[in-house]
């Protein structure tokens, strides 16, 4: 078969340091389509969260049952990470990648037909191992076409579109719930997955070319992350950010009980307020991004947020304890706000202080940091449900240890006030 255009201009790419061929092989179609996989986790955990309520009258399976529906895809998405980078790196970023993509749509569809819980778990777990071939072949795609400035450019085009995606996801899956029941979302689900794959086949060629590819496989990946792990600052920056990510996410996993359920919102008006406390998540991110890096120290902005998610949760604590009387869902939706707000601040911080000590192996390091959260979210998930569906103060109280523990994280192991890794990057090896 003829080579098509878009395969040559990644050929080029591929071959000379060219920054106009690099622009070029990362045209719209290309930015599109790795636009497209960065946004499918969070598709895929967000359009399902406002039909958790309903899942669990339909399925006949106790709230406890069904968010493990959320912890297995999130599991799944850590683990797969851990297989398909070193995959990817052997075997190149395509054959992968529409592998990946082909099990997370037939997964997908059996999900929108499964008769019971304990069968929706089991391919939900096998939806977020083949779903994470989107989350790591999407980086390594951007690291083969961009270095430097320009890739940390592309990566915050796409870190916005991972942002906005869980704005938009619970309102497409509050709309769908409209039309249909909670299998609709799957159903809809399926024909993302569907079009992506296509897209993929269509436009993006191998951006791995041969020479770079090497068999070192899983157990070279294994010894450089056990290497990571040695550094001290780097696992204390990991183990913080993975306690934010959790937090966050026992939002996520509770949060449509506690709205709907507790306080008796609808699935739309649930939907509103998840996306307003994304636009929070995001502003705040870019406000991190675009104004305080380069004027204020990335520990002190990263200490800030954590301490704002640890008073946010000790605040929700005793709203949802009934210290404050009937507060109601305003000020139950207040809290979750700033505590969500927060998170741009936390989230990209400790990922950023990780990887400035790693240039070494920065790859590893980006698997290693989303595995450890999606682990540790993973963990937090059913907790926030362990005393039922009527009360929300597991949720708060599944924060708040998250936010103390982070806290402990950054100043037991991180130690900020040693050094200053805001403004250099320090040497591999240094303080472990």
């Amino acid at each position: 078969m003829a080579e098509t255009q878009a395969e040559g201009q990644i050929r080029e790419a591929a071959g000379p340091q060219d920054p106009v061929a690099r622009r070029i092989a990362t045209g719209a179609l290309v930015t599109l389509i790795l636009g497209g996989l960065t946004a499918m986790p969070p598709l895929s955990m967000d359009m399902y969260l406002p039909a958790l309520p309903e899942v669990t009258d339909a399925l006949h399976a106790p709230a406890a049952t069904i968010q493990l529906t959320l912890t297995a895809c999130l599991m799944g998405m850590a683990l797969g990470q851990l297989v398909v980078g070193p995959m990817s790196d052997k075997w190149g970023r395509r054959r992968p990648l529409l592998t990946g993509l082909l099990v997370y749509v037939l997964a997908t569809a059996i999900c929108a037909f499964a008769p019971t819980a304990e069968l929706l778990i089991a391919f939900r777990l096998l939806q977020g191992l083949a779903g994470a071939a989107a989350i790591v072949i999407a980086r390594a795609v951007v690291r083969d076409l961009y270095d430097g400035v320009e890739m940390a450019r592309f990566f915050s085009t796409l870190m916005l579109i991972s942002g906005v995606a869980p704005v938009v996801a619970p309102l497409i899956g509050g709309q769908v719930l409209r039309l249909t029941d909670w299998r609709g979302i799957f159903v809809v689900l399926t024909v993302v997955g569907v079009a992506l794959t296509l897209l993929v086949w269509r436009g993006l060629p191998e951006t791995l070319a041969p020479g770079d590819r090497h068999g070192g496989g899983t157990a070279e990946a294994l010894r450089t992350m056990r290497g990571l792990l040695g550094d001290r600052v780097f696992t204390g920056y990991m183990v913080a950010g993975g306690f934010a990510f959790a937090a966050l996410f026992a939002y996520i996993s509770a949060s449509p009980f506690v709205i709907q359920e507790i306080y008796g919102a609808s699935p739309q008006t649930f939907s509103l307020l998840f996306g307003v406390n994304s636009v929070g998540l995001i502003v705040v991110g870019q406000i991190n991004g675009k104004l305080l890096v380069g004027r204020v120290s990335l520990d002190k902005a990263l200490g800030f947020g954590l301490v704002v998610i640890t008073l946010a949760a000790t605040a929700l604590l005793l709203m949802t304890s009934g210290v404050f009387g009937d507060v109601g869902l305003a000020g139950v939706a207040a809290g979750l706000f700033v505590l969500m707000s927060a998170m741009g601040l936390a989230m990209p911080n400790t990922n950023a202080l990780a990887l400035m000590r790693t240039k070494h192996a920065a790859g590893s390091a980006s698997a290693l940091l989303g595995t450890s959260s999606f682990l540790i979210g993973a963990i937090a998930s059913p907790l926030v449900g362990i005393a039922g569906e009527k009360t929300a103060v597991p949720m708060a109280v599944v924060q708040l240890a998250c936010g103390l523990a982070a806290i402990g994280c950054f100043v037991g192991l991180c130690r900020p006030w040693q050094r200053s890794t805001s403004t250099q990057e320090e040497p591999e090896g240094a303080d472990r």
